[in-house]
């Protein structure tokens, strides 16, 4: 059993908390009737791209095998059958769509461009540089489309660039972590690493990490968003995102650790903190707004 859920990956599944950012950020938290709504879509989406991780693994297996730390992978290492993942698979994109129908037409509309985009990243355009990761990057700006979409909230031009450029950042932070392995092995891990080296990724991190920076402080600033919202104040918690990303900075070119975003996210305190103390500061601004220092 443990084999089975190691390959659905539902610690991978905090990705798709990216769905919950619209009605955080839209002052909704606590609208019952569309939070529901939002934890149902939640798993709906979570299905998803668990089917979209066993094609992925299923087309892999060759390769993941010559992977020091793939390897262990249940398909790859023969734990799970090839007819068993394909049965899983299959069951998981029924329960997917079918919750998404029910919740709302256009978040399945918003699902299976998720699918589509992904089912073509794992059948070969993940093996085009530059392309994989605008692909990965333009599926956490769908997660937060579905997001707005159930919950029927309007999507900032800003929210979505910045969901996209911090998306980027980490993809482009983990593709580095692949160009360091094929140094370490002398093999291509990705066949889209041989488009990548060191130089050319430090430079665009830097690029990327500057813009996403830039945005952030533009969007907290931004007349639109402060008349929407009700208040001036969001620049406090540009401090938390500082914060968040130069650690991130920190772990890929001082640590030398640019891992799997999901798994330094469970593991860093340093990141947890300063994602909590972001959170926390928005909500004290947006939610409590009488709250002596943000008067």
């Amino acid at each position: 059993m443990k084999s089975y859920i190691r390959l659905i990956r539902p610690k991978d599944w905090a990705k798709n908390m990216f769905m919950f950012i619209p009605v955080f950020f839209a002052g909704e938290l606590f609208n019952n009737e569309v939070i529901a709504k939002l934890i149902l879509g939640f798993f709906c989406f979570s299905f998803v791209a668990s089917s979209i991780y066993i094609i992925n693994d299923y087309r892999d297996i060759e390769d993941d095998r010559k992977h020091p730390v793939k390897k262990d992978r249940p398909l790859a290492s023969g734990a799970v059958s090839k007819s068993a993942a394909i049965a899983i698979c299959i069951l998981l994109l029924i329960l997917g769509f079918t919750g998404a129908w029910f919740i709302r037409d256009k978040f399945m509309f918003v699902l299976g461009i998720y699918f589509i985009l992904n089912l073509g990243y794992s059948f070969g355009l993940k093996n085009i540089s530059i392309v994989d990761i605008f692909i990965i990057a333009t599926g956490f700006v769908l997660r937060v489309k579905g997001g707005a979409v159930i919950a029927e909230i309007g999507l900032s031009e800003w929210l979505t660039i910045m969901v996209f450029l911090l998306a980027l950042f980490m993809a482009m932070a983990k593709r580095r972590d692949d160009v360091l392995l094929k140094i370490s092995s002398g093999m291509d891990m990705r066949k889209a690493v041989k488009g990548y080296n060191l130089e050319f990724i430090n430079n665009a991190l830097s690029l990327i990490c500057a813009v996403t920076i830039v945005s952030y402080f533009m969007y907290t600033m931004s007349d639109e968003i402060q008349e929407r919202l009700g208040t001036h104040r969001l620049y406090y918690t540009c401090l938390f995102v500082l914060a968040g990303i130069f650690r991130y900075l920190q772990l890929i070119f001082v640590q030398q650790d640019s891992q799997s975003p999901t798994k330094i996210l469970y593991k860093d305190r340093f990141i947890q903190l300063s994602i909590l103390c972001w959170i926390i500061s928005f909500y004290l601004i947006l939610y409590v707004k009488d709250f002596t220092i943000f008067k």
